[in-house]
């Protein structure tokens, strides 16, 4: 070959190292690019997420149209009305919205809400999407509940849920709470835990809802300053009625009651039954202390199968519901006692002080979680009147 057929080829060959340089920088710029692309939409996802965890602020005019200038209505309370609503994605939302007046109960519980459930995210709590606090328009956007409110599942004529589902709503109810108390970087005291408020979503899963009496404190702090009555009469501690210290075991003893009407599938106070039977809790206990399980499980309509559920929500009930706020379990215990992975030990009686109308205390007492054999001795003597549910109507954050 001559000189000039070589100076061809040479030139050939370096077009062609060229060429394939030039795809292979192409080829990695779009792999690069992809990656670079892929990064983007996966940071997008993540500060969408974190959007989320936030309470959205809405404007008047959005909640108005994803009400469809609130058509459908949810239920009534009185601090106001619910309404259903379906955001611009698709999400189906309950809008609470509160009567815009200067009532200041009104805007504690605004804040109450917003200062508590707005910072807290758990499976067993009702989510809180959003707020809208304008001029003439106060209102906090929930988490849409299909199932409704518990009461309705253990009060009315149509009680459809087994004891198993009941079993399994009184766990997860018991965990929303222990995460309240335990869990969150400052306690939270909800105070006012009753059937009307736990919420059901589409698979019965229990969700704690309501938060307007909510109050946060720092978990150094032994006891909380009141500032006025909480709690719904018939599930209210009797600590938030009386001269007593106030501690998160309130909500332990609203549970205990809880418990019981979940046991029963009655209200606690029922005038329409034989006067031994009327208020559930001592009946129970009677029963429980009598060795007599088969009546109280025949009563209840509760199958033989579940006879150990059974004794074992009864237990934990009678703990939840002792006098004094030290001798109650921690929730956290609650949930480990429900869930059987731990032996209950056989409760003290929890309605000592109802005797002849006085409470006279000279008692030792037992309980598990934080507050272990715990000693009281007390020459105190007061009045006890008989306990009265009242059929306080609350907001329903979900429809049938």
């Amino acid at each position: 070959m001559d000189a000039g057929g070589l100076i061809a080829v040479a030139v050939l060959l370096v077009w062609f190292v060229i060429l394939c340089l030039f795809c292979f920088c192409k080829a990695s710029k779009r792999e690069t690019n992809g990656l670079l692309e892929m990064n983007f939409v996966h940071i997008e996802n993540i500060l969408k997420n974190m959007e989320r965890e936030k309470p959205i602020r809405f404007t008047g005019e959005l909640l108005r149209v994803a009400t469809d200038n609130y058509s459908t209505s949810l239920g009534s309370g009185g601090f106001g009305e619910v309404y259903k609503g379906n955001l611009s994605d698709g999400t189906t939302v309950a809008v609470k919205v509160l009567r815009a007046n200067s009532d200041k109960r009104i805007k504690e519980q605004f804040m109450a809400e917003v200062g508590t459930i707005g910072k807290v995210h758990h499976f067993n709590l009702v989510k809180l999407y959003g707020f809208c606090f304008e001029k003439d328009l106060i209102a906090l956007v929930y988490e849409y509940m299909r199932n409704g409110s518990l009461d309705k599942y253990l009060f009315h004529e149509n009680k459809t849920l087994g004891y198993e589902k009941l079993h399994e709503i009184a766990v997860g109810t018991a965990r929303g709470i222990a995460y309240l108390h335990e869990d969150c970087e400052q306690r939270i005291v909800h105070y006012d835990i009753k059937p009307g408020n736990i919420l059901l979503d589409k698979n019965f899963n229990p969700k704690v809802a309501d938060f307007g009496l909510a109050k946060l404190c720092n978990r150094d702090n032994t006891h909380i300053t009141m500032t006025g009555g909480r709690g719904t009469p018939g599930y209210a501690a009797p600590e938030l009625w009386m001269p007593f210290p106030v501690t998160h075991k309130c909500d332990v003893y609203s549970f205990g009651m809880l418990l019981f009407e979940i046991i029963g599938r009655r209200r606690n106070l029922d005038i329409n039954l034989p006067q031994s039977e009327e208020w559930f809790p001592v009946w129970a206990w009677k029963r429980f202390e009598a060795g007599e399980l088969e009546v109280l499980m025949n009563a209840c309509k509760i199958e033989e199968r579940h006879k150990k559920m059974a004794e074992r929500m009864v237990k934990v009930a009678l703990f939840c519901v002792q006098y004094r706020p030290e001798t109650r379990p921690i929730m956290s215990d609650v949930v480990k006692m429900l869930e059987g992975s731990v032996e209950i030990s056989k409760p003290f009686n929890p309605f000592q002080h109802m005797i002849e109308g006085t409470f006279r205390g000279n008692s030792s007492v037992h309980a598990s979680g934080t507050d272990v054999n715990t000693s009281i001795t007390t020459t105190s003597s007061f009045m006890v009147t008989e306990p009265v549910v009242y059929d306080i109507p609350d907001i329903q954050l979900a429809s049938t």
